[in-house]
C-alpha cells in the first residue's frame, strides 16, 4: 500500500515522502496513528495544501523534543533491584523502569513520548551501569546511564 507520511517515522522516511508499506503496518499503525495517510489523488492534493501548517507543527513538536533530550542528556538515574551474590539481578530494569526513575527525577512532559523517553533494547539482567538513548519521537538523541 502507498502512503504519505505526515510526520517524519523511523526507518521509514521524512514527512511528505510517498512510501510503499505492507498493508497490516498501514492499517494498523500508520493510519489510525495520523501519521500517514492513503496515497490517491484526493489525499496528496489535501496534503500540499496543508504542507506548511503540518511543516510547522513538525517544527515545533522537534524543538519541544530537543529541548527534553537536552535535559535528559548526561542524567544518570539509579534503580534499585535485588542481587544474588553473583550480581545476577532477580527480575530485571525494563526502559519502563528507567522512564519512571526519571520521572521521580523531575523529567515529566504532556505527552506520552516525553514520559516515556528511553528507547533501549531489551531488559537489564546484571548489576553495573548501562547506557540508554533518549529521544522523543526519535528526533533528538541523548544519552543516559542507569546504575
Amino acid at each position: 500500500m502507498q502512503v504519505i507520511l505526515l510526520e517524519r517515522v523511523a526507518k521509514l522516511g521524512q514527512m511528505g515522502e510517498v512510501v510503499n508499506v505492507k498493508d497490516g503496518y498501514a492499517r494498523n499503525f500508520l493510519l489510525p496513528q495520523g501519521k500517514a495517510l492513503r496515497a490517491n489523488d484526493a489525499n496528496i492534493k489535501s496534503f500540499e495544501a496543508k504542507k506548511a501548517q503540518l511543516e510547522a507543527t513538525n517544527l515545533e513538536t522537534k524543538k519541544e523534543a530537543e529541548a527534553v533530550a537536552a535535559k535528559l542528556d548526561g542524567q544518570a538515574f539509579i534503580v534499585i533491584r535485588s542481587a544474588s551474590d553473583a550480581g545476577a539481578l532477580y527480575g530485571s530494569v525494563t526502559p519502563r523502569d528507567a522512564a519512571d526513575a526519571a520521572t521521580e527525577a523531575g523529567f515529566t512532559g504532556e505527552d506520552q513520548a516525553e514520559r516515556r523517553p528511553f528507547a533501549r533494547r531489551g531488559r537489564t539482567a546484571g548489576l553495573g551501569q548501562v547506557g540508554g538513548r533518549t529521544g522523543c519521537r526519535s528526533r533528538s538523541p541523548g544519552r543516559v546511564r542507569d546504575r
